[in-house]
């Protein structure tokens, strides 16, 4: 009895659910008067991190370092060794960004703060002993009259969220976040909690957006069925892009701009396939990326029964006449006549397929195999397609892919 229950205590004690649990609570305190947030992390014990290597940039975006333990600048990077027992870093990260000109991609004004988690805390190189996991918390110290704040982070208080995230060792926070006098529209849609949220007095149109994503929200599910707890929709219009930004679990969107616009397509939309498809191209794929997002917005909105066929015949013209002179596709970077070839080139894959299937398979067929893989190359593509479509394609035979 007594070597089998050695054995036993043996490979228990080794088991990841037995893992030492170590706090890590990232604490942001907003600064509208500088531009800034001071941020500090907070280890309940150091002695479990050997380093943390962060990625500075080379913007001058992080500033005034103060580190218990060892902290060395280098080349664009910042490595912390923590000291042991209760150990702390803070420094002071500039929250404005402009993009064009004047227009900001985040900003912090005197009533609320629009700006992305990525930018609280660099992505960092993470060297800890083994059997050690990090359990990390958000929290903020808003400023005087200040409300809320959002993130499309699990709430586990009054100002406090929970980051983890399965896909990577150092748990940071990430995604879209807002703060300030906010006014917002809520509803859980399959299994997904959608907030859209906003400074009040920007025009920020919330209902109609709630009620854009409502519509689409089976269309999408069925192509790309993800189901993430929680997604954060925030907009602004003074001084900011005048855009569409996807980030983990959330959009950006400009609230002066229109959800659908006059020519019949969504940059919402848009996003929010690239947000559930995280197809990642690569070897000079960008069209594929691109014009699946392109094909999709168009695709979910119509199947939807939010574009009629006159609208969906003139929106193919314009493709057409865009596209026409492409002579090939691939490239580091596809621009807008690529991405309207490539959609065109979807378009006559989905009818071959659904051709020599009898409609029962389409490109969505596809599009659920590429969004598995972490990355794909045009030739993976044309081996996934050729293998739903159970022969050669005609169509992928076509001069623009070599």
């Amino acid at each position: 009895m007594r070597r089998p229950l050695l054995l036993l205590l043996g490979l228990l004690a080794s088991s990841p659910v037995l893992a030492k649990k170590v706090d890590l609570d990232y604490r942001v305190r907003l600064l509208p008067q500088s531009g800034q947030a001071e941020v500090r992390l907070t280890l309940a014990d150091g002695s479990v991190v050997r380093s943390l290597d962060f990625d500075l940039g080379s913007e001058g975006a992080y500033s005034d370092f103060l580190a218990d333990g060892q902290w060395q600048v280098h080349e664009g990077r910042g490595v912390w060794r923590p000291a042991p027992g209760k150990t702390s870093l803070s420094y002071r990260v500039l929250l404005e960004q402009p993009r064009r000109g004047t227009a900001h991609e985040t900003r912090i004004t005197p009533q609320w703060a629009l700006f992305r988690g990525d930018q609280l805390v660099p992505a960092a190189r993470l060297d800890q002993q083994d059997g050690t996991e990090l359990v990390s918390r958000l929290s903020f110290d808003l400023p005087d009259g200040w409300k809320s704040v959002e993130t499309a982070w699990p709430r586990i208080g009054r100002q406090k969220f929970r980051i983890d995230d399965v896909s990577r060792l150092f748990d940071r926070p990430t995604g879209w976040m807002l703060a300030g006098n906010l006014g917002s529209r809520r509803a859980r849609l399959g299994e997904t909690e959608v907030s859209v949220v906003a400074p009040q007095g920007q025009g920020m149109r919330r209902m109609d957006t709630l009620t854009l994503l409502t519509f689409v929200w089976p269309q999408l599910q069925a192509v790309f069925p993800r189901n993430p707890a929680k997604l954060l929709v925030v907009g602004a219009r003074d001084q900011m892009w005048r855009g569409t930004l996807g980030g983990y679990n959330s959009l950006y969107l400009n609230s002066g701009q229109p959800l659908v616009s006059e020519r019949g397509t969504s940059p919402v939309l848009r996003e929010l396939v690239q947000l559930f498809a995280q197809i990642n191209a690569r070897d000079d794929s960008d069209w594929l990326k691109e014009s699946l997002a392109d094909y999709y917005a168009t695709e979910l909105l119509r199947r939807a029964g939010g574009m009629s066929d006159d609208r969906y015949a003139a929106l193919q013209a314009r493709l057409h006449k865009l596209g026409a002179k492409v002579a090939h596709l691939r490239g580091a970077k596809a621009d807008s006549a690529q991405v309207a070839r490539g959609v065109l080139l979807l378009q006559s894959l989905d009818r071959e397929i659904r051709l020599h299937s009898q409609d029962k398979r389409s490109l969505d067929d596809v599009a659920r195999a590429l969004m598995r893989l972490s990355s794909v190359s045009t030739a993976e593509f044309v081996q996934i397609s050729e293998n739903v479509l159970g022969r050669q394609s005609e169509v992928l035979q076509s001069k623009v892919l070599r």
